[in-house]
């Protein structure tokens, strides 16, 4: 099977994007060709152009509430580089039934939580509210339902004394940078067996 070709999706830093992009070498069955974001200075561009990686920044502001120009956009600058694949990575727009549809089944997102636990923003500090003795980080196929979608893989931390939002969220993005590139790639071979990490 020849290489499938990958668009990452970022709003912010890009680390999740620096940690696939790094793995997709050698023998990996996949190979980033695209970085977009909807924010012309997100940090995770600059990243992306220092590890030599195509980008291209769709500002989502200026679309207001028209969503479906500013996918029409994104499509348009998917488009020249054929995407076989999209990882969103920190991309923090929802993407309409339209957009995620022209893409079902290649299409994966990582969420900060044990989903099914906490979908949405602020998972660290619900986690941590609510007394769990564990959480972590999974990645799903993406799916109408934010946050929802068959499972891929998880990996778990446990909530330590003392620990706050920040130092949480800090230990589970360690496990965010292992785990995305282990589902990318058996995602990528066509193996779609969920990737568990302790």
């Amino acid at each position: 099977m020849s290489q499938r070709r990958v668009a990452i999706l970022l709003s912010g830093g890009g680390s999740n994007m620096v940690a696939l992009a790094r793995s997709m070498t050698g023998d990996h069955p996949a190979r980033p060709v695209l970085v977009l974001s909807n924010d012309p200075n997100a940090g995770g561009l600059t990243k992306a152009r220092d590890l030599g990686l195509p980008t291209a920044a769709i500002d989502h502001r200026p679309f207001g509430r028209d969503r479906t120009g500013f996918e029409e956009a994104l499509l348009a600058a998917m488009a020249p580089h054929a995407p076989d694949l999209v990882c969103l990575a920190g991309f923090m727009r929802i993407l309409t039934p339209r957009f995620v549809g022209a893409w079902a089944g290649r299409m994966l997102n990582i969420h900060p939580s044990l989903l099914p636990l906490y979908p949405g923003l602020h998972t660290h500090a619900r986690a941590l509210a609510n007394g769990d003795a564990e959480h972590g980080c999974t990645v799903h196929e993406v799916t109408e339902e934010l946050d929802h979608g068959p499972l891929l893989g998880q990996a778990r931390v446990p909530v330590l004394p003392g620990d706050t939002p920040d130092t949480l969220a800090a230990r589970v993005l360690g496990q965010e940078h292992r785990l995305y590139p282990a589902v990318l790639r058996r995602y990528a071979a066509g193996d779609r067996t969920p990737v568990r990490l302790p």
